[in-house]
């Protein structure tokens, strides 16, 4: 079942990295000294986005396991 959510829906990977990007990006525009009062937003979005990305970038590295693993297993 991992196999096929990573092979089949690897655009998931893809969109989980955008938005994690997205939030990083946003969360830390949000840091700025002009936008105090939405520094707990910010350390959240910071932290989603971080999260986001790690997950996206796991994604991606099982799929790049999964597909040599099947290209050493055929030559």
């Amino acid at each position: 079942m991992l196999q096929t959510l990573v092979r089949d829906y690897s655009w998931i990977h893809l969109g989980l990295g955008l938005l994690g990007n997205f939030c990083f990006v946003v969360g830390s525009v949000l840091f700025f000294k002009t936008f105090d009062s939405w520094y707990t937003l910010a350390v959240s979005l910071f932290v989603i986005g971080s999260v986001g990305m790690f997950i996206g970038s796991l994604g991606e590295l099982v799929k790049f396991v999964y597909e040599r693993r099947e290209k050493t297993q055929r030559s």
